[in-house]
């Protein structure tokens, strides 16, 4: 047997050694080899089975223009894939997002005439009131969600009554200009009747009027539309997103701003006061308006006020700066798509407004 000096100088049980001492210090540790997220990112079945934010085509209203005294669709320049559409199209894309599995759609109006009030807006013969009829006749399943507001019908573009407009005179104390509250909400009460009147299941008041859900919701229960619910628009800020919705609804104001009504995108706390006092004169849903730039404000509804469905509309500016990278060249815009509404969902949308509704349907029904 070697002797203890024997084995310490022959140089192959030394090389032994170091390469034992080499191969025990290179094996991870037992803490390591425990914690392997990536084991639940391993494969496509297994990533979709601890998805924690699903976004599903139930969760998609599809918006639509309807124009007035058109027999064909009207694309819109600044929102790619988009049109203007006679209410029998628009029964026609209804009928396709219902085949998609797509729950509802918001209708907004351009009427051939505006004037000062307003008044093709509650229009018994309306352009809206006529896509409604039409679409519940193609497609009675399909939810109809409709616009109440005054932009789109009134000469100035402003959301409702001017001060200049004001019967029998102006208020003197007021700028001209300036949009008047309760004589708005006076219009407005006549537009939600007549839609809902037309067969609408929701209205949705979206001039951040005050007093507007329950001016609704008090003349719709006295006419017997009970059942008829209101999303409000109960969140919508002065935002520069709104760009290619006005082309596509004809609807900027021809002077001014809005910002005496739509809110201050640096508030959130008043968002929480906006929502809560909407909820308390009755509204169904609630919305944020826009999505992308205010998902801090989604999540902060959706925590104070839980119980009441949570709507998110990813507005035009925002669909379209997708559109026009993706034509760019510079991404994916069907990914980056699907990715911005899926972090809609997980900051606490229930519901989603996109204009790329039919798109991502199509795209969920393919891939999961």
């Amino acid at each position: 047997m070697p002797s203890s000096r024997e084995s310490q100088s022959d140089p192959r049980s030394q090389a032994a050694r170091k390469t034992e001492q080499r191969a025990s210090q290179s094996l991870p540790g037992p803490a390591f080899s425990s914690h392997r997220p990536r084991r639940l990112r391993r494969t496509a079945g297994i990533r979709r089975m601890v998805r924690e934010t699903q976004l599903t085509v139930e969760h998609l209203i599809y918006p639509l223009f309807v124009e007035e005294g058109i027999s064909e669709a009207r694309p819109i320049d600044s929102m790619p894939g988009v049109s203007r559409l006679s209410p029998a199209i628009a029964a026609e894309k209804a009928a396709h997002a219902h085949e998609l599995g797509i729950p509802s759609v918001l209708l907004f109006g351009i009427p051939e005439h505006k004037d000062a009030r307003g008044s093709e807006s509650f229009a018994a013969d309306g352009v809206v009131q006529q896509a409604v009829r039409s679409i519940k006749e193609r497609v009675p399943e399909i939810v109809v969600i409709t616009d109440v507001c005054l932009c789109e019908y009134s000469d100035h573009g402003h959301c409702g009554v001017l001060n200049r407009d004001r019967e029998p005179h102006p208020n003197a104390s007021l700028p001209n200009d300036y949009l008047l509250n309760d004589e708005t909400l006076a219009v407005l009460q006549q537009i939600a009747l007549s839609h809902a009147g037309a067969g609408a299941e929701i209205v949705a008041p979206s001039g951040m009027i005050d007093g507007m859900v329950g001016a609704i919701r008090s003349t719709l229960d006295q006419h017997g539309f009970t059942e008829c619910s209101i999303m409000s628009y109960a969140i919508k800020y002065a935002s520069a997103f709104y760009g290619p919705f006005r082309e596509a609804a004809d609807g900027a104001p021809r002077f001014g701003d809005r910002r005496t009504h739509q809110m201050d995108p640096g508030n959130a706390r008043e968002a929480v006061r906006e929502a809560e006092l909407d909820r308390r004169e009755g509204a169904d849903f609630l919305m944020v308006k826009p999505a992308l730039a205010y998902l801090d404000v989604l999540y902060r509804i959706k925590t104070e006020i839980p119980e009441l469905p949570l709507v998110a509309y990813n507005v035009s500016g925002e669909f379209s700066m997708l559109r026009a990278a993706g034509d760019a060249g510079y991404l994916d815009a069907a990914a980056a798509q699907w990715e911005v509404l899926t972090a809609i969902r997980r900051a606490g949308a229930d519901l989603i407004i996109t204009y790329a509704a039919p798109e991502i349907a199509e795209m969920l029904l393919t891939h999961g």
